[in-house]
């Protein structure tokens, strides 16, 4: 998907307040979803959980935040941008708080879900506020601009989240959010415009409902995997009812133009292959921010502050890997290059089943930035060949489901990673060795699941973009 170049945004230019107010909101949005993972075993020893099992408090989040966005749009659109926004903020600093006050992990994984409420309507709605504020010319810096907190949040996240739990508390990876939320809130109340949709249209209450139930229901089945007996039981039940819910939307929206998310996106191939490599692809790699600082921590034993910082490699691999995949699609291709990624990510995944304690600090860095170059690599090329070939037309509903799906697959491969090292760990042990032993299977699974999304992505046609096409489309 191609856009015409975008001249700079002047350096005194109105739309700048807006722009640092919008990348605030991002940081803060992506700054939560990497400082938690390593500060979960501290949290487990807190509430009195196997660090194996904290999966819930990963993939509640990301789970909250793709069910509400679907309806973030609506609402911006029926209600404003600027209430949307502020609503937004205030949820997601009041869900930090009971993030921190929370006593068991069931008022937490609570408290993470509100925060998600709120987070899911942070970035597409300060998106859409850009989108109507800035002039088509200037629109493509402007979302250069705000992508950068994006890279940074990533960056900073897991060292921060392991230096305050040593320093203080897991407690204060929540209550950091309180001063930048409170900030946020009296910047948005002067600087947030208040832009409403053209056109009052009904929302899809019964598709959404579907939808989301169905995502909620499959997410919960594969988390509630872990389990024996009846847990099984519950979730098959779960499986069977989310599949249905989905069976029942994609029945529902074909008879509807005002679906969701209308089924003739399905019909630009790209796209259709896109969704469904994104999907199954990110699995794994939404597994890999919860099994990599448990591996350190756990498996090592590495201080969190120590297992953070293992992790910036892998977010300055990741910047630096963004201009590589440009490159690599001009010269093969997508077919080609997403083919032999992936293949290059699996086994990256599965290559930590060799870390050890007595494994070189050289080696282990390397390994850690290969796996984040190859991992950026991956998104900046799928998200592109989804987005490409849809017109101005679907651009709206179409990127706005690719989010959905992003968040989904987080949120499946938190759940999945969590059952597997349930499963892996009653067999293997939960402690010492065993929990060790747990974490290398692991990590060898999720590796095979990513693997398996070559057989979608081999069915792309062999085309070669011009680089632009590329480059514009951002994480």
């Amino acid at each position: 998907m191609s856009a015409p170049v975008s001249s700079p945004l002047p350096a005194g230019s109105p739309h700048k307040p807006l722009l640092w107010l919008v990348s605030l909101a991002i940081f803060m949005q992506m700054l939560d979803s990497t400082i938690v993972n390593t500060a979960l075993p501290a949290m487990a020893r807190s509430l009195g959980e196997s660090p194996l099992q904290m999966q819930s408090v990963v993939f509640s989040y990301a789970l909250a935040v793709a069910s509400f966005i679907p309806a973030s749009g609506w609402i911006a659109d029926r209600f404003g941008t600027r209430r949307t926004f502020l609503a937004a903020i205030v949820l997601f600093t009041l869900g930090s708080l009971a993030c921190a006050l929370s006593p068991t992990l069931r008022w937490l994984v609570a408290a993470r879900v509100l925060q998600g409420i709120g987070g899911a309507m942070l970035l597409p709605v300060g998106r859409l506020a850009v989108m109507r504020s800035v002039p088509r010319a200037q629109f493509l810096s402007a979302m250069s601009f705000i992508a950068i907190p994006a890279l940074i949040g990533p960056l900073l996240g897991p060292t921060l989240g392991g230096w305050l739990v040593e320093a203080a508390s897991w407690h204060w990876i929540f209550l950091i959010n309180l001063p930048i939320g409170l900030i946020g809130l009296g910047a948005a109340m002067r600087i947030m415009p208040d832009h409403y949709g053209l056109r009052r249209q009904r929302f899809d209450l019964a598709g959404y409902l579907m939808l989301a139930f169905g995502m909620i229901a499959l997410s919960l089945a594969l988390d509630g995997a872990s389990g024996f007996d009846s847990a099984h039981a519950l979730a098959l039940l779960l499986a069977v009812i989310g599949v249905a819910a989905l069976a029942g939307y994609w029945l529902h929206a074909a008879g509807r133009a005002d679906a969701l998310f209308p089924l003739s996106l399905f019909q630009v191939g790209s796209y259709r292959i896109g969704i469904l490599g994104n999907l199954f692809s990110r699995i794994g790699s939404g597994a890999m921010p919860l099994l990599i600082p448990l591996l350190l921590q756990v498996g090592l034993g590495m201080s969190p502050m120590a297992a953070g910082m293992m992790m910036i490699p892998v977010a300055l691999a990741g910047m630096a890997a963004k201009r590589l995949a440009v490159l690599l699609v001009e010269r093969f291709g997508y077919r080609r290059t997403l083919m032999v990624n992936t293949v290059c990510v699996g086994l990256a995944m599965a290559s930590f089943v060799f870390v050890t304690a007595h494994q070189p600090l050289p080696l282990r860095l390397l390994q850690l930035a290969l796996f984040g170059a190859v991992n950026s690599m991956q998104f900046t090329v799928m998200n592109t060949v989804t987005l490409r070939d849809l017109d101005m037309d679907q651009a709206s509903s179409g990127n706005s489901l690719l989010s959905m799906v992003m968040m989904l697959a987080t949120g499946f491969g938190a759940a999945t990673a969590g059952s597997l090292l349930s499963a892996f760990g009653n067999h293997l042990g939960a402690h010492g060795d065993g929990a060790t032993a747990a974490l290398h299977a692991t990590f060898v699974c999720v590796g095979a699941i990513t693997l398996s999304s070559t057989l979608v992505f081999w069915q792309l046609p062999e085309n070669r973009p011009h680089p632009r096409a590329v480059e514009e489309v951002a994480e």
